[in-house]
């Protein structure tokens, strides 16, 4: 698993679609037939990577929220989607695994029950702020589709202007923690 991680991290955001067992078994320094005695072929290969990403993304999700400051609006929020960032730029590989492609098959529960417990925490995150229960799977997604753009930009290139970066993160963030604190019940 580590030689093929390598792999997905040596080739940046495409890293995980750019995925072969020729590129695995020759860093690794053996024939391709081999691998098939630790992977079933290339949909083996891709879901035990994933299943990696995710429960390592997951971990990440789980330490920043647990860190985050007590008592203020958004606090685990703010870490989650900060956590998610720093994840992704250090490795875009890993985090384009993270986001689905692997195969979908009775054998992906796994890579599928993983991705859920990455969902449950920004959930809860997103219940601290008073997010109606209702509206949870709207708000997940809503997070979850700014912060993916904003990444996937950044990622490739996209924010060419002069003006800081970070700047335009906490500015999303901020929107963000706002809307939905504006969807709390009262």
């Amino acid at each position: 698993m580590t030689v093929a991680l390598a792999c997905v991290d040596d080739t940046g955001p495409t890293g995980f679609a750019d995925l072969t067992l020729a590129a695995v078994a020759a860093r690794a320094g053996v024939a391709v037939p081999s691998l098939y005695k630790h992977v079933e072929g290339l949909p083996g290969l891709r879901r035990e990577v994933a299943l990696a990403c995710v429960e390592e993304f997951t971990a990440v999700l789980v330490a920043a929220t647990d860190a985050a400051p007590t008592g203020h609006t958004g606090a685990r929020l703010r870490a989650a989607v900060v956590a998610t960032r720093a994840w992704a730029r250090r490795h875009p590989g890993r985090y384009a695994a993270v986001q689905g492609g692997w195969p979908q098959d009775d054998q992906a529960v796994a890579v599928q029950a993983a991705a859920a417990r990455a969902v449950e925490v920004l959930a809860a995150a997103v219940a601290d702020l008073g997010v109606p229960p209702h509206r949870h799977v709207d708000a997940v997604r809503a997070v979850r589709a700014a912060l993916h753009g904003f990444v996937v930009l950044e990622l490739d290139g996209g924010f060419g202007m002069p003006d800081d970066v970070d700047t335009s993160f906490t500015f999303l963030v901020d929107g963000l923690v706002a809307g939905l604190t504006r969807t709390a019940t009262p």
